[in-house]
C-alpha cells in the first residue's frame, strides 16, 4: 500500500454539459485521492465520464461544459490549491498544466499541431515552464525523446507529427508530457491509437518512467488489462458516478458491484482456452439526458431489487480497508 502523502484530492466533483437537449451531469459527485508515486486506474464503458474527469482536473472541459461543484485540491510545495477556483484561462492554471500536471491524449494527432515539428512543440513547453535558452531546451527535448525510446532522437526531433508512425507519435506525446517532470501524468486511453504490438511497449515504457521519475499516474481506459498492468488502485465509473474503488489486486480478486463483475466477466482471460464463457453486460449505457431513477445501473443489473434499486441511489459503503462500493446489496 502506498503511504506517500496525497498529491491530488478530488471531492464531490460535478461537471455538467449544456445543450439544446438539456443539462446532464457528465461527472456526478465523484471523489478520489491520488498519492505521490501512485498509479490510479479509472475504468468504465464509453460515456461514463472518465475523460471529462481528467478534463475537469486540467480545466480544459469543452465550452459547453462547466464544473459546477466540488474541489480539486493540488498539494504542491506545502501549499493547497483548489483548481476549481482558478480561472481556466488564467496564468495560474496555465502554469500548472504541463509543469505540475501533464496529459497524454487518446489521439496523438489531436495533441500536436501539424504545421510545427515535434521539436518545436516540445521545446516550447520546456521554455514556457523552465528558464533556459533555445539551445538548452533543444538538448532537453532530445534527451526526453531518447528516454521514451524514440529512434534517432537527434534527427526525429525535426520531424513533423504527420511523418511519424502511430507508435512514434505516441512516444513523442509522452515525451512532451514528461518534458517538465510533472508530479502527475494523466494518460487518457494511452494505447488505443496504436496497434497491439506497440501497446505492450507503451505500457512498459510508462511503467518504467513512472518508477524512474517518481511521478503519480492516472490512467483512463476501458481496458482492464491496461489497469492490471499499470495501476495500484482502481476506480470504476458508470454514468458519471464512482461505483466502486479498491486496490487493484483486491478489485480483480473480489469485485463487489454488479457492474464491475460484469466488466470482468465480459473480458476473456489469458490462458483459459477457447471454451471459456464470455458474458457481456446486457443492454447499453442509457442516455445521460434520460437517466434511470435510483441506481442508474438497475435496468442492466442481474441483482436488481424492485422497489429498492429503482427508488434511491445507494450511498457509498466501505466494505474493507480502501474498498468502497455504491450498491444496495451492501447497505
Amino acid at each position: 500500500m502506498n503511504d506517500n502523502p496525497v498529491l491530488l484530492s478530488v471531492r464531490n466533483l460535478t461537471t455538467q454539459f449544456f445543450s439544446q437537449e438539456g443539462i446532464f451531469d457528465a461527472v456526478d459527485g465523484v471523489s478520489f485521492d491520488i498519492r505521490r508515486g501512485e498509479a490510479l486506474g479509472i475504468a468504465g464503458e464509453s460515456g461514463c465520464g472518465k475523460s471529462v474527469t481528467a478534463q475537469s482536473i486540467l480545466r480544459i472541459v469543452p465550452r459547453n461544459g462547466k464544473t459546477v461543484d466540488g474541489e480539486i485540491l493540488l498539494q504542491e510545495n506545502g501549499k493547497t490549491v483548489d483548481l476549481v477556483k482558478l480561472n481556466e484561462f488564467g496564468k495560474e492554471i496555465r502554469d500548472i498544466r504541463g509543469r505540475a500536471i501533464s496529459m497524454v491524449f487518446q489521439e496523438p494527432m489531436a495533441g500536436f499541431s501539424m504545421v510545427y515539428t515535434i521539436g518545436n512543440q516540445i521545446t516550447e513547453v520546456i521554455r514556457l515552464h523552465q528558464k533556459c535558452s533555445a539551445a538548452e531546451a533543444r538538448e532537453r527535448a532530445i534527451e526526453i525523446l531518447r528516454r521514451v525510446g524514440m529512434p534517432k532522437p537527434e534527427q526525429t526531433i525535426d520531424a513533423y507529427p504527420f511523418a511519424l508512425s502511430g507508435g512514434m507519435r505516441q512516444r513523442a506525446m509522452i515525451a512532451m508530457a514528461l518534458s517538465c517532470h510533472p508530479m502527475l501524468l494523466i494518460a487518457d486511453e494511452p494505447t488505443t491509437a496504436v496497434d497491439v504490438t506497440i501497446q505492450a511497449q507503451i505500457l512498459s515504457l510508462m511503467k518504467a518512467l513512472q518508477k524512474e521519475m517518481g511521478m503519480a499516474l492516472m490512467v483512463i481506459t476501458h481496458d482492464l488489462a491496461v489497469i492490471s498492468e499499470l495501476c495500484d488502485r482502481v476506480m470504476i465509473m458508470y454514468l458519471g458516478k464512482d461505483v466502486e474503488s479498491a486496490p487493484a489486486g483486491e478489485l480483480f480478486r473480489n469485485p463487489k458491484h454488479p457492474y464491475t463483475i460484469g466488466l470482468l466477466h465480459s473480458v476473456p482471460e489469458l490462458g483459459e482456452g477457447r471454451n471459456q464463457e464470455i458474458v457481456p453486460i446486457s443492454g447499453s449505457v442509457p442516455s445521460p439526458y434520460r437517466r434511470p431513477s435510483g441506481c442508474t445501473f438497475h435496468p442492466r443489473c442481474p441483482e436488481f431489487m424492485p422497489g429498492v434499486c429503482d427508488v434511491a441511489y445507494p450511498p457509498q459503503v466501505e466494505i474493507s480497508a480502501g474498498h468502497k462500493v455504491r450498491c444496495h446489496l451492501y447497505v
